[in-house]
């Protein structure tokens, strides 16, 4: 499931992904919110975090993850990814230079320093 951070600039779209995340959260939360922002202007930022509760990722979400950073290439502006999985987390550090913006890793309870860091100018 993924759901939507309340609270943050209209720049940056907040997620956090709980339970199993599938390819239909993607495609009626993340997708219409980065599209929302894209709308009004030429970059989004995207703070994701992978909750403690998580259990992993069906197929078509993973599909659609990649879809959605290639789709957009050129709108990502910064993006922090909030987690404590490991696999995740090392994946992010080896290919976020492909997203061609700053991407950070924080751990779980570094929540508050990563919406510091993805709302900051």
């Amino acid at each position: 499931m993924i759901e939507l951070i309340p609270n943050l600039p209209e720049n940056v779209v907040g997620i956090t992904a709980s339970g199993q995340v599938t390819g239909s959260d993607y495609e009626t939360v993340l997708v219409p919110a980065i599209e929302a922002v894209l709308k009004k202007r030429s970059k989004v930022r995207l703070l994701y975090q992978v909750g403690p509760n998580y259990s992993g990722f069906t197929s078509g979400a993973m599909w659609d993850d990649m879809k959605l950073g290639v789709t957009h290439i050129g709108a990502w502006e910064r993006v922090a990814l909030v987690t404590d999985v490991e696999w995740i987390a090392t994946a992010t550090r080896m290919l976020g230079f492909v997203l061609f913006c700053p991407v950070r890793v924080f751990a779980n309870s570094e929540l508050a320093e990563a919406k510091n860091w993805i709302a900051a100018d």
